[in-house]
């Protein structure tokens, strides 16, 4: 016999969602609480998804990482504590404005020395990187801004990852945009991303499936 199910409401599901998570390590914490009062701390990534992620990082044995949108630094300071002493992470920034409040969370933690912080468009960290032979090296890859760029960003990548390496894109759902049809007046980012969710949908490169965890977040497996 089929039964109707009933699963509750978004706004259930998340509360019970929310207070079933462990508990944050507490420097990172301490800095989103830090931001919780910052005209800019609504940008700050979910402790969800950053949760869910780093168990991913800790299950592939993951060393080499990089970010792209650095913000103040909480979940680089995530994938630096999900990785080995010698592991590192990559993180790109266009501007020290925000990331300055992060680092002495960074230093505090004990992994400052895991994170590399570059300022420089991201497209052109990566193609660096590329340039001095570590395509094929790095294990995961979080996207978490330049969404003007992301299709390139996606593309460099591919080239950095390692077969079966993670790259994951976050707000999927831009905000809730890409969960309504296309509009002849979308916003140019909207637009970006939500071609790029078709494109990975539909690339063979990759094993991809969105979670449906705060703005939505693509995760995609190198094949």
């Amino acid at each position: 016999m089929n039964r109707p199910r009933e699963y509750g409401t978004d706004e259930e599901r998340r509360a019970y969602i929310n207070s079933h998570m462990s508990q944050l390590h507490p420097v990172m914490k301490k800095l989103r609480e830090l931001m919780e009062t910052h005209p800019r701390g609504f940008i700050m990534s979910s402790p969800n998804p950053i949760m869910v992620l780093s168990n991913m990082l800790k299950l592939a044995a993951a060393k080499k990482c990089v970010e792209v949108g650095v913000f103040t630094g909480y979940s680089s300071l995530a994938w630096a504590l999900s990785i080995p002493e010698d592991g590192k992470v990559v993180a790109c920034d266009i501007s020290t404005e925000f990331t300055d409040i992060g680092k002495p969370f960074w230093k505090e933690a004990g992994v400052d020395h895991k994170i590399d912080l570059r300022i420089a468009p991201a497209v052109e960290t990566l193609q660096s990187l590329i340039e001095a032979g570590e395509s094929g090296t790095f294990d995961f890859i979080y996207v978490d801004g330049d969404k003007l760029n992301a299709d390139v960003i996606y593309e460099l990548s591919l080239k950095l990852l390692r077969t079966n390496g993670i790259i994951a894109f976050d707000n999927s759902f831009m905000h809730g945009h890409l969960l309504k049809p296309e509009d002849e007046d979308e916003r140019q980012d909207v637009s970006v991303i939500r071609k790029l969710n078709v494109k990975i949908q539909q690339d063979s490169r990759v094993t991809a499936v969105m979670l449906d965890v705060a703005d939505g977040v693509y995760v995609c497996g190198k094949n």
